[in-house]
């Protein structure tokens, strides 16, 4: 279904985002209030226990099988487990309260035991990304759907965004505020070559005088992330800027394992999130705060820092030039899953002491499976697709790799007249699978009649 009303931002808005118009935003309300129906009438919008085909979905099969592993390594900092981590489901609890109030305001009937899990994704693209990520966010609230996000995932750009938020508790609730210090900065002078010197000696020191852990994605942070988002000094960890009882949607930043996308084998679909870092698919993780440190069969034996927000934003921007410098180390941490012994993980996962993170846009430019994770029981995704190229590419391989995988998502067709000239949203829904709303950039409505062509 597609759609194509939209309404225009004023002079003093976010430029460059007239994006989520009236159209999509009453397709979201519309879709939500479908959702809770289908809620009430006990018709459930995610399958049961789904076997994954190939080698994830044994792995996956045995762990809701073992009712998983985790007990069977009391003594391990490694959870290998299908179920969501305990402050996130605490989380999940609190913010149903908000998602709950938020539908009735809109006029959505709903009882607690029936409200939807709704994730928002944000695509690569750079400063393109940010800025739309940012006038997209301010735009739902205005319409008053932004407190009905659960999740809020991005990828590459996206990220920017979200680290630039997440910077100040409690954004949501100042957007405008929040909105305005952001463009100014990206406004303003870009930052000294004497800040970015500093910067990467602190990283340089940070990894040990062998300078074997320093890697080309600390200098791609000092050097190049900063020219995009105008800062530097930042050095907060992602941990450090969250806040148990946040009034935020929960947010879940992207990458992909290197290694695992070039061999084909393993899960190659990593997460980061204010609590855990690890691969969402295999159900393998280990707290945020010791993602880096150096494991052996599960157990921590050499601490290292968290990592900053500012080299977190280093291997989520690397796909325009990663070609040109593919035999570089690029995010290079240590293998937190290294020589232990559980079946249910890919061996490729356990045998090497540390794995290359690298831009998830590598393999898909929208974050997907970090919300398609069954124990995330996701009803609705928002997807914001801020790609120059083809609009659609994202939706449609993720339908592809999700039928591979056996993992719910609806069928995704575009009508042929719509390749090349694309309305400003599009719904697909499916027999147990999370409807998707899939939103993208550039379009007939955005651009009048001015849209370019892609190859």
């Amino acid at each position: 279904m597609g759609g194509s009303s939209s309404s225009r931002s004023s002079e003093n808005e976010v430029p460059n985002i007239a994006f989520l118009g009236f159209g999509g935003q009453r397709a979201i309300v519309d879709l939500m209030g479908s959702l809770v129906q289908l809620h009430n009438n006990e018709v459930p919008l995610l399958s049961s226990t789904t076997e994954l085909l190939g080698s994830i979905g044994r792995q996956r099969a045995m762990v809701d099988n073992m009712g998983g592993s985790s007990s069977r390594h009391s003594k391990s900092e490694v959870r290998i487990q299908h179920s969501l981590n305990e402050k996130e489901e605490a989380f999940v609890a609190r913010r149903k309260k908000t998602v709950l109030q938020c539908l009735r305001k809109l006029q959505i009937n709903c009882d607690w035991d029936n409200v939807p899990n709704i994730a928002l994704l944000g695509s690569g693209g750079g400063q393109r990304a940010m800025v739309g990520l940012l006038g997209s966010l301010v735009e739902l609230d205005k319409a008053g759907l932004l407190d009905c996000i659960l999740y809020l995932s991005g990828v590459s750009g996206s990220t920017w965004c979200m680290a630039s938020l997440y910077k100040e508790p409690d954004w949501s609730t100042k957007l405008d505020t929040v909105k305005d210090k952001i463009i100014e900065r990206l406004n303003g002078p870009g930052v000294s070559r004497e800040d970015t010197y500093e910067k990467l000696t602190k990283y340089w020191e940070s990894t040990g005088r062998d300078g074997k852990d320093f890697s080309m994605t600390h200098i791609w942070a000092a050097m190049v992330i900063t020219t995009y988002v105008k800062e530097v000094i930042d050095e907060h960890t992602l941990t450090d800027q969250w806040d148990h009882l946040s009034k935020d949607p929960f947010p879940i930043y992207t990458v992909i394992d290197k290694q695992c996308k070039q061999q084909g084998d393993g899960d190659p679909w990593f997460e980061i999130s204010p609590y855990e870092a690890g691969y969402s698919l295999t159900g393998a993780f280990v707290e945020t705060s010791s993602f880096g440190s150096q494991f052996d069969n599960g157990r921590k034996i050499k601490e290292q820092p968290e990592m900053d927000m500012l080299y977190l934003q280093g291997p989520l921007m690397l796909t325009s030039i990663h070609k040109c410098f593919d035999e570089w180390i690029w995010g290079r941490k240590y293998n937190f899953l290294h020589k232990m012994t559980d079946k249910t993980v890919p061996p490729a996962l356990l045998k090497t002491e540390t794995r290359d993170y690298i831009d998830a846009g590598l393999l898909n430019n929208s974050p997907y499976f970090s919300v398609l994770r069954k124990e995330r029981d996701i009803d609705l995704i928002i997807s914001l697709d801020f790609s120059e190229g083809d609009p659609f590419m994202t939706v449609r391989e993720t339908a592809e790799m999700c039928k591979k995988l056996n993992i719910p998502f609806p069928e995704v067709n575009i009508p042929s007249e719509d390749v090349k000239k694309p309305k400003d949203f599009y719904v697909f829904k499916g027999q147990n699978a999370p409807t998707v709303i899939h939103i993208p950039l550039f379009n007939v409505v955005n651009c009048e009649g001015k849209l370019r062509l892609f190859s």
